[in-house]
């Protein structure tokens, strides 16, 4: 990763972290290939609002992770794969447990079967602070105990253990980040910070919005970039676990109220039953410990909370950008 010319695949590169992961990786010089999910309007998805300095700098394969072959194809000739692609909307879940088995834990075992066959240098797999549940104790290092409480988490914790028994059994160079509650521009409006700038920068005063009690530990998407990056870079990191955090917590609630205060206006809060998660299946605590990514890459968050939530409304409330989503529906 420290040489420009070695070749990496992005997968989900359409998505939220995956195109800007795309992004800095181009500007850092890497000759990318952008695994992007196959559709008949050959959309690919973020990456077609890539800014101008990355456009057409970088190659694009068009498939599905579930199909072993195409990922077999798109991996061939990479020498680093870093593995975004997953299901990642918690309440649909809910609804379609077997696509989250699908993508994220079989879209798993695709990536690392053709990496062992065709010997890939450094697997990066991408996992989730969901797969934690409510913390039992904070802030939440590595050895926390893993808790699968919806499907989404369930179907990480199994794509997790598939990546670690492929190192434990094959030696496969397989690094295992754990990001926490990640935000910024081009979020699904279905997370909390976007659902609340596009209702308040759509003229609602009233905004609808889901538990307010759980706190998050979130992160602004350019350093959870920097934190793959730095993973990928590492010796250090191969075999290993390593959570991505700011190591700062804050309630669903405060959250709102800083955005609020950001955006100049006071708006009435209503909690929406159709928001809230089975009792059971709410995360009411995280918190990251991320003394390890530190000691073993050296990476730190350079973004507060603040300052990313500012640049993030600015993005949102840019017409341009607030017209792709749609404020006054529910986002599943």
């Amino acid at each position: 990763m420290t040489s420009a010319n070695k070749k990496i695949l992005v997968t989900g590169a359409d998505g939220f972290i995956g195109s800007h992961l795309t992004e800095a990786l181009v500007r850092n010089g890497h000759e990318v290939r952008a695994f992007v999910l196959y559709n008949s309007f050959n959309s690919w998805g973020w990456l077609d609002h890539c800014a101008p300095d990355v456009s057409g700098n970088f190659e694009v394969f068009a498939g599905d992770i579930r199909d072993p072959y195409g990922v077999r194809k798109a991996m061939n000739g990479c020498d680093v794969v870093l593995h975004l692609a997953a299901l990642i909307a918690i309440p649909y879940s809910y609804h379609s447990p077997d696509t989250y088995v699908d993508t994220n834990i079989k879209g798993t075992l695709n990536v690392l079967q053709a990496a062992r066959d065709l010997e890939v240098k450094k697997i990066v797999h991408t996992s989730t602070s969901e797969v934690y549940g409510t913390a039992r104790f904070v802030p939440i290092t590595e050895e926390h105990p893993l808790q699968g409480q919806s499907p989404y988490s369930a179907s990480k914790i199994g794509a997790d253990q598939i990546a670690m028994s492929f190192y434990c059994a094959f030696n496969t160079p397989v690094a295992i980040i754990r990001p926490f509650n990640t935000y910024g521009p081009r979020q699904s409006a279905r997370a909390v910070i976007p659902t609340v700038i596009t209702q308040i920068a759509s003229g609602k005063k009233v905004l609808k919005v889901g538990a307010l009690h759980p706190t998050r530990d979130f992160n602004y998407v350019l350093d959870t970039v920097q934190g793959f990056m730095t993973v990928a870079q590492s010796d250090q990191t191969v075999g290993a676990v390593i959570n991505c955090g700011s190591n700062y917590e804050i309630s669903i609630g405060n959250t709102i109220k800083l955005i609020s205060e950001i955006m100049g206006v006071n708006v009435e809060i209503e909690t929406e039953k159709i928001r809230l998660r089975p009792e059971k299946s709410e995360v009411e605590r995280l918190w990251c410990d991320n003394t390890k990514i530190e000691r073993l890459t050296g990476f730190k968050p350079k973004t507060t909370l603040r300052e990313g939530l500012e640049k993030t409304v600015e993005w949102f409330t840019n017409p341009a950008n607030l017209k792709q989503y749609k404020a006054d529906i529910y986002n599943v």
